[in-house]
């Protein structure tokens, strides 16, 4: 390729997967110079790359998707990598009119883990190194130097000035939100698990998250609860200086794995065979417990989640061996 190409990258959601093409954004920036990387997402996404110096810009998504297809054709692309593969990003392609890449979602092996749990077909391969086979023809290689999250210098969180008790003091974070109901562990067991774990704890989650941390807290109150009180990149910089951190299947747990951060994933009715589990350098070797629940007939259930257990049981939470999870971050 010539000087001065110019590729969009495609990513519209959510905090996890757009934090798990940082490494595709890294590789290109820097095993190709000559190429202008812009990345077109969500507008409340947008946050989260604001900071990555490897984009030279940001696009954000608008209502109309003729508006937006308008913007994108007067930077005249030379190449489209699409990172999220659904309809919409087609129809931004054919409107485009430009070469384009995608990867493989392994969709048809989902829906037969799904729908079939006996039929495991899914290939032992994380999602980032199906990122990398879409910008493989950009003569682009992983680099397998693990995920990127960039913090600004204002968001930084001073633990000794907002938790003045855990000053020169480890602490665990306790991740307890998702997106969906049937990947998070009810309060009640949130409530068992934290009251074993024997370091301090930070509860981290978002405003939805609120009654669940404010029950914990109710139950566990030497437990320091800043739910909803940090922005995610505040909450990114805590999870930064953490111990060890205790998540779900969301996006603070991959933000988690940026930093190297020892993790405790605790899974629902996700598993981590749809590739999503911590990604790490390969050069370092990181703690990580992965706590299941096995020999479920009815799981995975869902390649995303519901907001309730299907089979009404929820066992794939409620089932979990807390004793074994407190165990590993206590170690």
């Amino acid at each position: 390729m010539s000087t001065s190409k110019k590729i969009l990258i495609i990513r519209f959601s959510a905090i996890g997967d757009i934090v798990l093409t940082t490494p595709v954004l890294r590789c290109i920036a820097q095993q190709r110079p000559d190429i202008e990387i812009h990345y077109l997402t969500k507008p409340n996404f947008v946050f989260i790359l604001q900071n990555n110096p490897y984009i030279y810009q940001i696009h954000s998504l608008q209502q109309s998707i003729w508006a937006t297809v308008q913007q994108l054709k007067a930077y005249n692309f030379d190449y489209i990598i699409d990172l999220h593969h659904n309809q919409r990003t087609l129809l931004f392609k054919c409107l485009l009119r430009k070469s384009t890449t995608s990867f493989n979602k392994l969709n048809f092996e989902k829906f037969l883990a799904t729908q079939f749990h006996y039929i495991n077909r899914l290939p032992n391969v994380h999602i980032v190194d199906r990122y990398m086979v879409a910008v493989a023809s950009l003569q682009v290689r992983n680099d397998h130097a693990g995920l990127d999250y960039h913090i600004p210098a204002d968001q930084e969180v001073a633990i000794s000035e907002h938790f003045p008790a855990l000053r020169n003091q480890n602490y665990i974070a306790l991740v307890i939100g998702a997106a969906h109901s049937t990947k998070r562990l009810p309060t009640a067991q949130l409530i068992e698990l934290a009251a074993k774990i024997q370091l301090a704890v930070i509860i981290l989650g978002g405003k939805d998250d609120l009654p669940t941390a404010e029950a914990i807290h109710a139950a566990l109150p030497h437990l320091h609860n800043a739910c909803g009180k940090f922005s995610l990149h505040q909450s990114a910089s805590i999870v930064r200086q953490a111990h060890k951190v205790v998540a779900h299947d969301t996006g603070l747990m991959h933000i988690a794995a940026a930093f190297c951060r020892p993790i405790a994933v605790i899974w629902g009715n996700t598993i981590p065979e749809f590739g999503m589990y911590p990604y790490y350098p390969t050069n370092t070797a990181v703690p990580y417990f992965s706590a299941e629940v096995n020999n479920l007939s009815c799981r995975p259930c869902s390649k995303i989640g519901y907001n309730n257990c299907p089979k009404k049981h929820f066992r794939c939470m409620t089932a979990h061996d807390l004793q074994a999870i407190a165990t590993w971050v206590n170690s």
